[in-house]
This record gives structure tokens, C-alpha cells and sequence, in this order.
């Protein structure tokens, strides 16, 4: 056997201490990048930067720089105008696109985006040539004026957990409130920066839609965004968990979804049942709205075993019609249980009932989807001990918290790792409502805020959306009969 040692190169670190010495070997350059070539794959990646600059020179060349100047004067005054005048347009169009522009340009660029990445220890030394790596960004977008949506380029060799583990200091150097990170695709993140707490003011109640056709129980309009974008919660085919303190805002999204889905309410198409084990007191105002009211132990098993036969009626009823699914209509409503601090029923009450309770509501929890029957469930401490069936929940809803370990608890591992600090969101009435959820598609958590809904306005709603016969308990059609127009019974 032959054998050959090729020639090596030692080079000290970045830093110049000669801690560390790196070797060469083989055939691999020591070169870098020329500058020249690294400016020129950089105006490629940014070409607005030299077609602007060349448009108005063109145009300078042509018309004569005062026509030029004048163009451009009245291009800021129409823009400078339009902002006053009409401010909703304004910071749909154009504001985004400034904002991007100016963040990219004086936090997301060159030295300063190098040194903040080096001072964080997310960079890279090249061990062949002792180039310093720095991760690209890829775009950048500044929709709202508090939240910059980065996407980052990886050097090779790090990954996504490098990032997280560097964001609380990655948020102090970029002067932010909080950064969230999570992987978009192979060697792709995707960074939100927080630049400050987003709402600023109390949101007003959700508005009452005029007739059912407008209702969307897919997408219930109960809120705002961090992103500027309607909040819009999923009633049908999920199962909803809600997790506050006290204090947090949790009255917002039980009323603000009902309201939002009002005139199904009055026309018998979505019937609410309705657990407050608290004597009432949080719901009263609305009992109009309900089918069916607990505010008793013994009742609320009453309830739960009548919401679980509910469920029963309509299986039988989809299979003797061969229906996969149903169709929202008076004989075939929306069945959805309402309970408002479900630790009374599943913890804290006495023991027998607790365990018929959580048999039941497991039951109804894994079969309902189906059968157009969903639960909408409220809770201060998310622990196994007090909610034994919290992972049968499948939408998830974070409020402020007295707890760092509720925040993973709600929203499942690392959410507060991503940057769901809901923790940390003031306990005041300024900033009730105020929660996150995670978005189903980049899994990132996404702030929001619920209208906030006066007693005045759940007199309103009660008042308008009551349906006929609230409160008395509708028997389902049995599945071996059908019902004729006036809904009456009669024999298949």
C-alpha cells in the first residue's frame, strides 16, 4: 500500500487569541470570495437598489433634473397626502412597503445585522479560509408597525435550536420586545421580531351579523392580529380549550363567538349548552340564548349525559341516512357546549361526579367532530391534575397566565420557546383579552387580542338572537323516523 501526506496549512481564529488553530488540508483554497463578486451576487439579490437610482438618473438625463425633481416632490406630497386622508388604504398599500424598506436598510443589513448576529453568537468562522459566515436574510416584511416577519438564510452547519436557545438575547440586541423562531423549511427560518406590544387600545365587541348567511362558524370574526388581521376563531369541527388567569379576558371569547354567530342562535341552527358552576354568575345575562343551563353539579351531569345521547341520536341518524356529514339545518343543528371554568367540573368537585364528568366528556371530545358537536371549554391552570383530558382539545387558546409552565401546557411543547409569552402579559383590565394561538401552518404563535363585550352589549345580544323556546330541551329525530315540514315525526 502506498501512502502519501499532503501538505497543511495552520491558520489562528477570527479572533486573534491562537486558541485555536485550524488545519488545511488537501487541495481546499484558502481564498475567499472576491469583493467585487460579493457586491455584484448582492445587487442581484437587491435589485431595486440599482434600477431606482438608474430610473431617476434616466429620467434626469431625459426631462431635465428640475421636471425629474418636481416628479418626485409631487410623488411625496401625494403620498404624504394620502396618509392624511385616507389612513385605512394607506396602511394596507403602501405603509408596509416603507416600513420593509427602512427596517431592511437601518436593522436587517450589513455591519449592524453582522455585529448583532456576532455579538449573539449566531454566526460562523469559515475553518478553511476564516471568513466570518453571517445568515442571510432571505425577505423581510414590516406589515404592522410592532412585528417584522424575517426569513433567514442558515450557514451550514446550524439549525433551529441554535436560534431558539439565542432569542431572548437576539430580542435585546435588536431592541425588541420578544423574538420568535421557528423552522420554515430545510435551512430556512422563519424570525418574527416583536418591536413592541401591539394594541394599544380596548377593541370593540364583535359586531352582530344581520342573518345566518353571514356566519361562518369556520372562521368566527371575534378579534384582531399583531399582524393587523381579523382574529377568527373555529368553532366547527374543533374541540376549544381556553386557558387565563383571572382577570385575563376569557368573558371576551366566550361572548365575543356567540355574538359572532347570533342570528344561527335565533334561527335554531346552533344551539348553545351551557355549564357555569360558578352559581351562574358569569352567564346569566345570556340564559335566553341557551338550550340547555347547569349551574349545578348534579345538573351539569344531567346536561353531559344529555349532550353525549345528543351525540348518539345524530350517529344512529347518519348512518340510517348513509350522511358522512351533516348539513347545519333546524332538525340538524349545531350542537355546542359551552363550560365556563371547567376545573369545577373535572377537579375540584365531588369525586364521583368528577369521575362521570371527565368519562363523559372524554366520550363527547373524541366522537363529536363528526356529528357537528364541539365543546368550548374555560379554564384558569391547564394542568393534567385539574383538566385530565386537555390533549383532546384541538384548538388551544393561551390568555395571560400567572405561569411559565402553563404557556406549554396550553399551547403544547416550546410554544413559549417560539415566543408565546403569555406570561409575561400584564394582569390589568388594559390588557385583558390579550392572548396567543398557534398558527396551524408555520406553527408559529401568533398574538391577538378579543373585543371586549360590556354587559350592556350581552343584554343586546340576548335581546335580539333569543330563539323561541330557549331553555326547554328539543328531543333529536329518532333514527328510524323522518320529519315533515312543520318538523313533526313520521314513520320512514
Amino acid at each position: 500500500m502506498t501512502s502519501f501526506t499532503m501538505g497543511t496549512t495552520r491558520r489562528k481564529n477570527r479572533h486573534g487569541n491562537g486558541g485555536r488553530n485550524v488545519t488545511v488540508a488537501g487541495r481546499a483554497s484558502t481564498r475567499s470570495t472576491g469583493a467585487e463578486m460579493r457586491a455584484l451576487v448582492w445587487l442581484a439579490r437587491h435589485p431595486l437598489v440599482a434600477i431606482l437610482p438608474a430610473l431617476v438618473l434616466t429620467a434626469a438625463l431625459r426631462w431635465g433634473a428640475a421636471v425629474t425633481g418636481v416628479l418626485l416632490a409631487g410623488l411625496a406630497l401625494g403620498l404624504l397626502v394620502w396618509w392624511r386622508a385616507h389612513p385605512p388604504t394607506y396602511d394596507r398599500w403602501v405603509a408596509p412597503w416603507l416600513r420593509t424598506g427602512w427596517r431592511r436598510w437601518t436593522a436587517y443589513r450589513g455591519r449592524r445585522w453582522r455585529g448583532v448576529l456576532d455579538d449573539c453568537d449566531l454566526t460562523r468562522e469559515n475553518r478553511r479560509t476564516g471568513e466570518l459566515l453571517v445568515p442571510r436574510i432571505v425577505r423581510a416584511r414590516s406589515v404592522t408597525p410592532s412585528i417584522d416577519t424575517l426569513t433567514v438564510a442558515l450557514v451550514r452547519g446550524q439549525d433551529v435550536t441554535a436560534w431558539t436557545d439565542r432569542a431572548p438575547a437576539l430580542a435585546d440586541a435588536l431592541g425588541a420586545h420578544r423574538v420568535a423562531v421557528t423552522r420554515a423549511r430545510p435551512g430556512r427560518l422563519t424570525v418574527v421580531v416583536e418591536r413592541r406590544m401591539p394594541f394599544g387600545h380596548v377593541l370593540d365587541a364583535p359586531a352582530i351579523p344581520a342573518t345566518s348567511a353571514e356566519v361562518d362558524l369556520t372562521a368566527l370574526d371575534v378579534g384582531d392580529t399583531e399582524r393587523a388581521n381579523p382574529f377568527c376563531m373555529r368553532i366547527r369541527g374543533k374541540q376549544v380549550i381556553v386557558v387565563g388567569g383571572s382577570g385575563a379576558g376569557k368573558g371576551s371569547l366566550l361572548w365575543g363567538p356567540l355574538r359572532a354567530m347570533g342570528p344561527m342562535i335565533r334561527d335554531g341552527l346552533v344551539r348553545p349548552w351551557v355549564i357555569d358552576l360558578k352559581g351562574g354568575t358569569e352567564t346569566e345575562r345570556g340564559q335566553a340564548l341557551f338550550h340547555r343551563w347547569a349551574t349545578t353539579m348534579d345538573d351539569a351531569i344531567d346536561l353531559l349525559t344529555d349532550f353525549r345521547d345528543s351525540m348518539k341520536d345524530r350517529q344512529a341518524w347518519m348512518r340510517a341516512h348513509k350522511v358522512r356529514k351533516c348539513e347545519i339545518t333546524p332538525e340538524t343543528p349545531y350542537e355546542l357546549l359551552i363550560i365556563d371554568e371547567l376545573a369545577m367540573l373535572t377537579a375540584y368537585g365531588e369525586r364521583s361526579g368528577v369521575r362521570e364528568a371527565l368519562r363523559l366528556l372524554a366520550e363527547i371530545l373524541t366522537q363529536g367532530r363528526a356529528t357537528d358537536h364541539s365543546v368550548a371549554a374555560y379554564v384558569q391552570e391547564p394542568s393534567k391534575d385539574v383538566v385530565d383530558v386537555r390533549e383532546l382539545f384541538t384548538l388551544r387558546i393561551c390568555l395571560g397566565v400567572t405561569a411559565a409552565s402553563h404557556v406549554d401546557m396550553a399551547l403544547g411543547d416550546g410554544a413559549r420557546d417560539r415566543g408565546a409569552l403569555a406570561d409575561e402579559i400584564p394582569g390589568d383590565e388594559a390588557h385583558a383579552g390579550i392572548g396567543f394561538v398557534i398558527d396551524p401552518v408555520t406553527r408559529l404563535p401568533i398574538r391577538f387580542r378579543a373585543g371586549y363585550v360590556t354587559d350592556d352589549e350581552i343584554d343586546e345580544l340576548a335581546r335580539l338572537c333569543a330563539p323561541s323556546g330557549a331553555g326547554e330541551l328539543v328531543p333529536f329525530p329518532h333514527p328510524d323516523h323522518d320529519t315533515d315540514e312543520d318538523g313533526q315525526e313520521v314513520a320512514s
